[in-house]
């Protein structure tokens, strides 16, 4: 039994206290609209609590008023962490980016963290009293993560209560016109989860105050419960003070974690499985690899006790380098008692169900303009048909889209712009169309067929009768049918406007938050301001402005990226649809043609897909004009232009980029050692799994390019991370459906339902600062399960596809 004797709460070198089951944290994070920031807990190894702030909202979400962050400070002698805050925060709230009015409100305060044994205190203090105006609303309030707590119970005083898996109300209508539900329970003294060892936590209000117990997702759907108590008037020091005691387990040692990956191995690549332990853990066990019959009966292949890799976040890693083992099976690795979900070793490994669900699913899934039918389910209805009305000048969209003094085309604000209501994928599960996405999908899809030749088909798409079938084969490579979805509303708004659009989007605030079917976003009739009558109904009525808006703008990095996207889609359609065909290289040329940009890398992309479509000399001659630049920018374009090298066919050229690949491999190594999984990560608040997967994308082209310089071992790498391997205690494959154990509970169009779209790539696992990697089972943190389009989908399929022709010398 450990000496426990000595655990208290003491401040450590990365400013946080800790003891062993117990660490609490003061703005390391500042991401409060996604439930990361102001007072954080660890404990027993889990995030519980956090957003600990003063706020202005009783149960506020993701465009609520948030404070200025000043510097923390510590205190080394006590052991107190604190930092000031202020409202407003300008930036934070800027008029128009936030669609909710910002309050006429300034309030400066110092939060302060103080240890107090194995508890510690929160006190509050005021540069000046609570204006009268907001005396009862302002308050401090903590979140606490639903996932852990449904189904537990709380006392409140005397009164007890459960944790409810869906939000209850009653609930009223304030004087201000506002929901509030009534609370759970109000007291001075509350107990969180009192069965439960590892989550059981008292809160004391010690300064004479209430405390209250809400579920935020009444207002919210994306809500945690809060526990909340009111600054009280006329008071500046010790404004609020709570006495917090979460119970540490004594001794508490994170158990040990198995990573894999989830879907397995080829005999070829190379193999290890990484253990994770924490730091304090003195054990030391063999990591036991086991072959599985057909009978269940389990025979070691490998039994080794690995030395140290050494420390990476706040763990200690092992690897268990299994690369000898070949033969085809089912295998599992343990340490202890803790194993990993079974995987395969063969050389099909790749070969199915692992690529393949993006393309049948998740871009079926995402299609707008289209209903998507799957046998008796209907995913989503035929929706956007009213697409789009000229977005207002001089206006900042919620959602980041900025329309300046001029629409840049013929059309005037509020005007319907037609052509724009056909083809197209619904970003993440905001359902908008952004340039960026639609291009890098199309790009990504096109670059996939043209390197694997894929031909795989499975889904009807039906674009006539806007239909799409899935599971119904229809004699047509998906793939080309899902280009040719992205170029029609690529090409189809830009033959309108006369350039590209920046983005389609819903109007209102209550449209872009709507969860479920994107057929209900809209009504799908036109708007009529002369049916309206100067009077148009509120939005979500029959006949009222609902349509969406489509933005413009002068981005020539952009641009260029999309016009790639089109000449790389020029080559992939030429024998599916020659006209379409044609319609890309045209739109491509002339981007090529009329647009001009500060930084010359903005043009190799599409030099490069130009000289691979046409074979004309100037773009042969443009790229040799940007050598310098394609140098120095190498780990940008380095593995685009490395397509070419031999097409340009020039020494001085390709010694030129050969030597800058060489340097780039020398910073990758670098980078690879600091991590045990292979590969340069560098975790940070969104999930890494978007960028890990880019990575490997880029490290199959070079490998194809400069085989010499860049093995297969990173992109493989990419992939065993992004399919299991990679830090923290959820080992789920960052895709849906894809592997024995994946993200089921993901951020797409049907989260509500706490459901996921096979195929889907999340975001994956997320840093809270400083040093704790977390993967959440939960449908609403965007910055760990959301699903994108581009290349958060597009270098998976690539990354997949790419593994099984290089494994198996395809």
């Amino acid at each position: 039994m450990p000496d426990t004797a000595d655990e208290t709460l003491r401040l450590n070198e990365l400013e946080y206290l800790e003891m062993p089951g117990l660490n609490v944290m003061l703005a390391h994070d500042y991401y409060p609209e996604s439930h990361q920031g102001g007072v954080g807990i660890i404990q027993n190894g889990l995030r519980v609590a956090t957003n600990g702030d003063v706020r202005l909202d009783r149960a506020p979400g993701q465009w609520s008023p948030v404070p200025r962050v000043g510097p923390r400070v510590v205190d080394r002698t006590t052991g107190e962490i604190s930092v000031t805050m202020s409202f407003p925060d300008e930036e934070k709230n800027r008029k128009g980016f936030n669609p909710i009015e910002y309050p006429d409100v300034e309030l400066s305060y110092t939060i302060r963290v103080v240890p107090d044994g194995r508890a510690f205190r929160i006190v509050v203090d005021l540069e000046t009293p609570v204006p009268a105006e907001w005396v009862g609303r302002v308050g401090f309030l903590l979140e606490f993560f639903p996932g852990y707590l449904f189904g537990k119970t709380f006392v409140m005083d005397t009164t007890t209560g459960l944790f409810p898996r869906q939000v209850n109300g009653p609930g009223r209508i304030d004087e201000f016109g506002e929901y509030q539900i009534e609370p759970m329970a109000v007291g001075r003294k509350l107990v969180i989860a009192p069965e439960c060892e590892q989550h059981r936590m008292v809160i004391e209000d010690v300064a004479g105050g209430e405390i209250e117990l809400l579920d935020g997702r009444s207002c919210h759907n994306n809500g945690w419960f809060i526990v909340r108590s009111v600054l009280p008037a006329g008071k500046t020091t010790s404004a609020l003070e709570w006495r917090v005691a979460p119970n540490a387990i004594p001794g508490f040692i994170c158990d040990p974690v198995v990573q894999v990956s989830q879907v397995g191995y080829h005999p070829a690549q190379q193999k290890f499985a990484v253990v994770e332990l924490d730091r304090s853990d003195p054990r030391r066990l063999p990591v036991v690899l086991e072959r599985v019959s057909e009978t269940g009966a389990r025979t070691t292949v490998m039994s080794e006790t690995p030395a140290d890799w050494g420390d990476f976040l706040r763990f200690r890693y092992l690897r268990l380098e299994f690369s000898a083992v070949d033969e085809p099976g089912t295998y599992i690795v343990s340490y202890g008692e803790t194993q990993s979900d079974p995987f395969r070793i063969d050389r099909s490994v790749f070969a199915r169900d692992v690529w393949q669900p993006t393309l049948e699913y998740f871009l079926p899934v995402q299609m707008c303009h289209m209903r998507i039918n799957e046998r008796s389910r209907v995913w989503h209805g035929d929706c956007h048909r009213d697409d789009a009305r000229m977005a207002p000048v001089d206006f900042n969209h919620f959602d980041g889209y900025i329309q300046g003094p001029s629409t840049l085309c013929t059309f005037q604000p509020g005007e319907h712009v037609p052509g724009l209501n056909v083809g197209g994928w619904h970003d993440a599960g905001d359902h908008d169309l952004r340039i960026e996405s639609q291009a890098s999908t199309v790009y990504g899809l096109a670059l996939a067929y043209e390197e694997f030749g894929v031909e795989y088909d499975n889904t009807t798409v039906d674009q006539k009768n806007r239909i799409v079938e899935i599971h119904l084969p229809d004699g047509k490579p998906d793939i080309l049918q899902q280009i040719e979805h992205g170029v029609l509303s690529i090409v189809g708004a830009y033959n309108t406007l006369g350039r590209l659009y920046r983005g389609i989007i819903c109007p209102t605030l209550r449209q872009y938050t709507i969860l479920g079917d994107p057929v209900n976003q809209t009504d799908g009739v036109v708007f009529d301001p002369d049916a309206a009558a100067g009077d148009p109904p509120p939005v979500g009525l029959p006949g009222s402005p609902d349509d969406r808006w489509v933005f413009t703008e002068d981005n020539p990095r952009r641009e260029l990226a999309a016009a790639a996207a089109l000449a790389t889609a020029s080559r992939a359609l030429r024998e599916y649809n020659a006209e379409l065909a044609r319609d890309c290289l045209c739109v491509a040329e002339e981007l090529h043609s009329v647009t001009t940009s500060e930084d010359p890398l903005d043009r190799v992309g599409l030099d490069v897909e130009l000289l691979l479509a046409t074979g004309e000399a100037r773009y042969r001659d443009s790229l040799l004009a940007a050598r310098e630049a394609i140098v120095e920018g190498f780990s940008r374009v380095g593995w685009v232009v490395g397509r070419v090298v031999a097409t340009i066919g020039d020494d001085d050229f390709t010694n030129a980029i050969t030597r800058a690949a060489r340097e780039h491999r020398a910073e990758i190594d670098r980078l690879e050692r600091k991590t045990p999984y292979g590969l340069p990560y560098e975790p940070n608040i969104w999930g890494a799994g978007w960028g890990i997967q880019s990575f490997g994308m880029r490290q199959y082209f070079l490998h194809s390019a400069f085989p010499e310089l860049f093995p297969a071992k990173f992109m493989l790498h990419a992939l065993n991370f992004v399919l299991g391997c990679h830090p923290g205690r959820n080992t789920s494959s960052f895709v849906s459906g894809v592997g024995s154990r994946s993200l089921t509970v993901a951020y797409g169009f049907n989260r509500a339902d706490w459901s996921y779209i096979p195929g889907g790539s999340a975001s994956g696992t997320a840093l809270i600062r400083p040093d704790f990697p977390e993967l959440l089972e939960w449908p609403f943190l965007w910055q760990q399960t959301e699903y994108v389009l581009g290349g958060g989908t597009t270098d998976f399929l690539i990354l997949a596809l790419a593994a099984d022709r290089v494994l198996n010398g395809g």
